[in-house]
């Protein structure tokens, strides 16, 4: 009888583990699903009059003219889909009207690096490169770090995903892109390992992200750079 019982529990006990199971897939199907749908297509920040702004309100033709990030005047802007640019200059604001695909930011203005990874988080104007006549943003000193340990196989690996998840909202995207890793996806102990053997004897960047929660669910792209969390505040775009 004894046996019966237990077993008659194990077998309820599967039972309703397989109900919690299907119940947890069916609530992050809709999560995902409500999420898909929230955050922008590319990294901007509202201004005070809810105008999506592209890198903080900073000129993206300065970086090729200048060699520097370079605030740009509210005054002088281009608005594109779904993305508003502010320029230092009317010379600045011709030339990226004359091929604005030449001067606007690699992968929507997120994170390069994690963009290798089909994950859309993270702006930082002040952490760029150009690389063969292009502009590359990340998210924060670790995401520029992460990238130069091999910037042609991330450029590779975005370059390839990045169609497929341009027009994504960057909230529901990087949550799939955590849930989902892509089969070359990097831990961040693997990078790290990968950068000490490029750096002998150097220390990996400190740097405090603000924490996964914060950077998925409660602040929009570029916070830190913006309001100075862990580095000097540069502002949201007016």
């Amino acid at each position: 009888m004894w046996q019966q019982a237990v077993a008659w529990q194990g077998a309820g006990c599967r039972s309703y583990r397989g109900i919690w199971a299907k119940a947890a897939t069916l609530a992050l199907v809709l999560a995902l699903s409500l999420l898909s749908g929230c955050g922008t297509p590319y990294a901007t920040v509202p201004n005070a009059d809810g105008r999506p702004v592209m890198l903080l309100g900073h000129d993206p033709v300065a970086y090729f003219t200048d060699g520097k990030p370079q605030r740009g005047d509210p005054a002088i802007r281009v608005d594109l889909p779904a993305r508003s640019y502010y320029f230092a200059s009317a010379e600045h604001k011709a030339m990226f009207e004359a091929n604005p695909a030449r001067f606007e930011p690699q992968y929507g203005g997120f994170c390069s690096s994690g963009a290798a990874f089909a994950i859309k988080l993270g702006s930082d104007p002040g952490a760029w490169v150009l690389r063969d006549g292009r502009l590359f943003i990340f998210g924060d000193v670790l995401g520029l770090s992460a990238w130069e340990v091999d910037p042609d196989w991330n450029i590779a690996h975005a370059d390839k995903l990045w169609p497929g998840i341009r027009d994504q909202g960057w909230r529901g995207q990087s949550l799939l892109g955590y849930l989902d890793k892509v089969p070359h996806y990097k831990t961040g102990a693997q990078i790290h390992g990968e950068w000490l053997k490029l750096h002998p004897g150097q220390s990996w960047p400190v740097y405090d992200t603000g924490g996964m929660f914060t950077n998925l669910f409660l602040k929009p792209p570029g916070w830190r750079a913006a309001e100075g969390f862990s580095q000097p505040a540069l502002g949201y775009p007016r």
